[in-house]
């Protein structure tokens, strides 16, 4: 297996994924996910996979993409209470179903981690679902922590 910037031949497999992550959201949150869609199309891959400060990156193997890690570089400046750092925020990171415990989401997160490093950058962060508790758990295997939670209070038609 290869872990790779993604390039446009890798497209067509991560709109695959981004299809299984995403109706893992729709099932854990009907409320709000639609099933069997995806979160960017086929022609928005096309111009993020050249976006140097979003790179995705890509596990392949015999040309199938086995995993996925969309990540966009992000940084704060001038702000009169915080420091300034940069932080590289996962955007997505997927493995595909049917490759799962095969340390494929280790070895994104590795590789996302060495281009962190090599950037300069303070930290990495995502979000994750609540309801994504194989998620969570392998995040926190992975050395990740909460940072800050968001909470929602969903307000009903006929309270």
């Amino acid at each position: 297996m290869e872990i790779r910037r993604a390039c446009r031949d890798d497209i067509h497999g991560i709109s695959d994924l981004l299809m299984q992550v995403l109706n893992i959201h729709a099932e854990g949150r009907p409320d709000l996910f639609i099933p069997n869609t995806t979160k960017y199309t086929e022609e928005e891959l096309n111009q993020m996979i050249l976006n140097d400060n979003a790179p995705i990156f890509a596990a392949v193997e015999d040309g199938k993409v086995l995993g996925y890690a969309m990540t966009e570089m992000k940084q704060r400046l001038h702000s009169n209470n915080m420091t300034d750092i940069r932080t590289l925020f996962i955007d997505d990171l997927c493995v595909d179903g049917n490759e799962r415990g095969k340390h494929i989401g280790h070895e994104l997160l590795a590789y996302v981690k060495e281009y962190a490093r090599a950037h300069g950058v303070y930290h990495i962060t995502l979000n994750v679902w609540s309801f994504n508790t194989p998620a969570i758990r392998f995040y926190e295997k992975e050395g990740m922590k909460p940072m800050e939670t968001v909470m929602e209070y969903i307000l009903e038609e006929h309270e």
